[in-house]
């Protein structure tokens, strides 16, 4: 391929060589470098691929792009840009042959919700005979195919090889979650979405690695809303107003104000043994009932979002009904069905917001009791885990704190940790290290009308400990736990 062809959408200066040279590959990690590539030069937080300049051109390198001046020889082509990674981004879309306009494109961001949502609108367009890829924090979906997933949005390109793994695996629609990093970072550069959503935001990802700030988190979030065709967004949100600042596409909304375009009314929390959902009425743009089987009001948050993307496919009112019904999220508010006499759930909530609002959530259901199960991570905030227990003492009747991934650390040390913040609430707390034996104690010792949430490790099936990860699936453990091995 010709490099002037991969730079053709993009503004920049040619400061050395020629732009008509034939380049092989498209490359941005220096270890990767071959005959003929192009290089691109990535400030990362931790390496500068500028810093590999010559080290690349000396294995074979012959085009760099870079933001800032490099010294290498003068037979070597030099293309300055103002952002690498959008070039990155740009250059990848080329390299693919430019795979989105080839799919229908949907963007999900927000703080909450991005997961569960993905896999609702997936489920539904496949319920309606369109094949749909997904890509997110658990895992990348192309047709049959799974690949566990590293970022909640790759490097774009990997954004853009996996768009084409999607068209010629033949699939029609892409969902995808849109992290703010994601945004910020360019990794979903090089083409328009057509259908971006906004969920809601809440103070989160605030620190020396991701967002100095909130203003600079809602900032990049709203980027979106600058790179769709179609905004869909939650009206309900107190920063609504700002993340449609300057946006440049149709402006739908969705929530409970009557402002909404798309809106939910009457909603009911459905309890039955073993059985917590949520049931409510579509109004609006469109007149419906839904009922699904995850509790909470964030579930109709994130099955109305869900219905605003899919209406613009032409879903039937039925289609929605029936896919929503079936959708299962691992590792979200994952009911594990074992028994009526009590309820058993499997969440991902592994600090103190997401874990209140879950047992805030579950509260409302009025059970019998309220049992969480949690540890935290080792070679993280120890405030966490101060913050994690008063959370869970103050909302649960019961605290079950064990072991979550250690990590580097002694499980017990972290325990402690834990039980400090546990003993500033009011509930009744255990503290049992071997996970399994912890969750055994929870079934073993389960009341009629209990609700058990196991929190913290949610789609993950490994424990990290001493930098190994050993396979542990919770599910796997509650198998294991009721046949007696």
């Amino acid at each position: 391929m010709i490099l002037a062809d991969l730079l053709e959408k993009l503004e920049y200066n040619c400061i050395q060589g020629d732009v008509d040279r034939t380049v092989t590959e498209l490359v941005y990690d220096s270890r990767k470098a071959v005959k003929d590539g192009v290089f691109v030069c990535i400030s990362g937080a931790v390496r500068d691929g500028h810093d590999f300049a010559r080290e690349v051109v000396e294995a074979g390198i012959t085009s760099l792009i870079v933001e800032k001046e490099v010294d290498v020889p003068k037979d070597v082509t030099v293309i300055l840009v103002k952002s690498t990674r959008y070039a990155l981004a740009a250059m990848s879309a080329a390299y693919f042959g430019y795979p989105a306009e080839k799919l229908k494109t949907i963007g999900i961001t927000g703080t909450k919700g991005k997961t569960t949502t993905t896999y609702m609108v997936k489920s539904i367009l496949e319920k309606s005979g369109f094949k749909t890829g997904l890509i997110g924090t658990i895992e990348t979906i192309i047709g049959d195919k799974v690949i566990p997933a590293s970022n909640t949005t790759p490097e774009s390109y990997i954004v853009q090889k996996t768009f084409k793994e999607m068209v010629e695996a033949g699939c029609e629609a892409v969902v995808m979650e849109v992290s703010s990093q994601g945004l910020m970072l360019h990794r979903v550069g090089g083409f328009v979405f057509d259908y971006g959503i906004f969920t809601n935001l809440e103070p989160d990802h605030i620190g020396p690695n991701e967002h100095k700030d909130m203003d600079d988190y809602i900032s990049c979030k709203s980027m979106l809303f600058k790179q769709c065709r179609q905004g869909i967004l939650n009206i309900d949100s107190e920063y609504y107003d700002r993340m449609i600042e300057g946006h440049t596409c149709e402006i739908e909304t969705f929530g409970f104000s009557e402002k909404a375009s798309l809106r939910a009314e009457n909603m009911k929390l459905l309890k039955r043994k073993g059985y917590l959902g949520v049931e409510y009425d579509v109004k609006g743009i469109m007149d419906s009932h839904v009922e699904i089987d995850i509790p909470g009001k964030f579930s109709v948050y994130n099955s109305l979002t869900a219905i605003a993307i899919c209406r613009h496919f032409n879903v039937s009112e039925e289609v929605i009904q029936n896919a929503l019904k079936d959708v299962r999220v691992k590792g979200r508010v994952e009911l594990i069905p074992i028994s009526e006499k009590f309820t058993l759930m499997i969440d991902y909530a592994h600090n103190a917001m997401s874990l209140e609002s879950l047992l805030t959530t579950l509260k409302a259901y009025e059970p019998k009791r309220l049992v969480c199960l949690f540890g935290c991570g080792g070679n993280r905030s120890r405030l966490r885990r101060f913050e994690m227990g008063e959370v869970s003492s103050k909302l649960a009747d019961l605290t079950v704190v064990t072991s979550d991934n250690p990590r580097n650390e002694e499980p017990q040390a972290i325990i402690d940790d834990i039980v400090t913040g546990v003993k500033k609430g009011p509930g009744e707390y255990i503290t049992i290290i071997d996970r399994k034996e912890a969750i055994k104690y929870c079934i073993d010792h389960a009341k009629e009308g209990d609700v058990i949430v196991l929190a913290g490790k949610g789609h993950e099936d490994y424990q990290e400990i001493k930098g190994k990860k050993y396979k542990m699936d919770e599910r796997d453990l509650i198998r294991d736990i009721l046949a007696g091995v």
